[in-house]
């Protein structure tokens, strides 16, 4: 998607701003003793009270409004029975789809009591992701934003999951361009056009390279096992540089 008027813009924002608020309602609502199903049901109601509708059940018929992953899971997670427990470490992912405009958010939350080295990834986990938004722009190439990122693992003594990646948003929930590194891939040349909408979300890791597949169709597992996070949100390149859309408000 371009964002080529104030209508693509207004309606951009609009479903920016619901994911967004329910990210941060499921966030306020995580607790020791709740299922990943209670979770996801208080996600399905802030998306279904705004009017949006959940994009992996809308597109990939996803058996949950939204994507919760705990622990060794850092991908995809289906809700289900499974409680989450004091120190686990919970992914929530969530896109949606309003007005015929998609838009996708995320991030990774520690229940306490938690490790100094969980906080310290959770933090610089959300600092990889704005590092990595600081490169967006209009005519900037798309391979700032996976050099930029990469220079912050490394230098921090992270690693970086290579088979996850950012990607156009908009009329669809994945469209072009697809496959945007958050890692540093010298074969990217793509230029960012102005009003070009897309996600930016590193998966931040412990010692994780590869994200592999479980035994259900969706949840994806760190690979090597290590403790993950994922940060996102959703894009427009503009003159002035970054304009975030998914913004709780």
């Amino acid at each position: 998607m371009t964002v080529s008027g104030d209508d693509d813009l207004i309606r951009l924002q609009d479903i920016g701003r619901i994911v967004a608020n329910a990210l941060e309602a499921m966030a306020a609502a995580l607790e020791p003793g709740m299922t990943t199903a209670e979770l996801d049901a208080i996600g399905r109601r802030h998306l279904e009270n705004a009017g949006a509708r959940s994009g992996p059940e809308l597109v990939y018929d996803f058996p949950g409004a939204t994507c919760i992953s705990v622990n060794e899971e850092i991908a995809h997670g289906i809700p289900g029975s499974r409680r989450i427990d004091a120190g686990d470490l919970v992914n929530i992912d969530i896109s949606a789809e309003k007005n015929g405009v998609f838009a996708d958010t995320g991030a990774s939350f520690a229940v306490p009591p938690i490790t100094n080295a969980t906080k310290r990834l959770c933090r610089d986990g959300r600092r990889a992701m704005w590092i990595g938004l600081r490169q967006v722009g209009a005519n900037k190439p798309l391979a700032g934003i996976g050099e930029a990122i990469g220079t912050f693992a490394q230098k921090n003594g992270y690693t970086l999951v290579r088979n996850l990646a950012s990607h156009g948003i908009g009329h669809s929930l994945h469209e072009e361009p697809k496959e945007i590194a958050t890692w540093p891939d010298r074969s990217e040349r793509r230029i960012m056009n102005e009003g070009l909408v897309f996600t930016v979300e590193p998966f931040l890791s412990l010692g994780a390279e590869w994200a592999q597949d479980g035994d259900d169709p969706w949840t994806l597992f760190s690979e090597p096992r290590a403790l993950t996070v994922q940060y996102e949100h959703t894009v427009v390149a503009t003159r002035n540089g970054p304009l975030v859309v998914t913004l709780p408000g």
